[in-house]
């Protein structure tokens, strides 16, 4: 792609008459090299690539209303779960991920926003940032969508995930449970797969509602 890049008319004089003006233009200034990044961006960018590749997904968010205060209080109980949060430019953002995930991603990829990188526990991390949001009560703080093991996730169905119990709670009861008859491993099992099944079926049910609705 090439763009025009327009250069003040030339005006020639003699004296104090003016005999010629010219337009100048330059044509042949290539889009890619007005766009192209700053070395400052460049870091962002390499940083972000970085953080990417040690996280196993990303929860994006509206961040408007918050105070440099409440963030960091986010901040601290993510880290707590080895989870970070960052607040990032959308098109910076964008070259990190690549053009597949940007295509995937791009509905949430609008207004400010602010990105939550899963390193591990996905159920913890839901739980504690739906946790803050419901604290924080800011109706512009808002969950946009995820991006999780290469997939696409509503703001919805991300609160269904922060509903699941966590790893801790299961491993605990599974635990506890072999210590005890059969009948309480049975049951312990049958728990947990119940809390599993119905969220995953709200997940189902609010895909068809959007579908039948568009």
């Amino acid at each position: 792609m090439f763009q025009r890049a327009w250069i003040p008319k030339l005006t020639i004089t003699v004296g104090d008459q003016a005999f010629l003006r010219l337009p100048i233009y330059a044509v042949a200034i290539r889009k890619e090299e007005l766009d192209m990044p700053t070395p400052q961006k460049e870091m962002v960018i390499s940083e972000l690539c970085d953080i990417i590749k040690q996280s196993s997904g990303a929860i994006l968010t509206d961040y408007r209303g918050l105070t440099v205060a409440e963030i960091s209080v986010l901040r601290k109980r993510l880290r707590a779960i080895d989870s970070e949060y960052h607040v990032v430019k959308n098109t910076l953002y964008r070259r990190a991920i690549g053009q597949d995930a940007t295509e995937k991603l791009g509905v949430y990829l609008t207004g400010p926003t602010a990105i939550l990188f899963i390193r591990s526990d996905m159920v913890a991390s839901a739980k504690t940032l739906s946790d803050f949001l419901r604290e924080t009560r800011k109706p512009d703080v808002k969950i946009k969508g995820a991006w999780i093991d290469g997939k696409i996730f509503s703001a919805d169905q991300v609160i269904e995930i922060s509903k699941l119990p966590p790893r801790e709670q299961i491993v605990a009861q599974l635990i506890s449970s072999l210590n005890a008859p059969a009948s309480n491993l049975i049951g312990t099992l049958n728990n947990i797969l119940g809390e599993f099944v119905r969220t995953v079926q709200a997940i189902a049910d609010q895909k068809s509602e959007a579908l039948q609705a568009s």
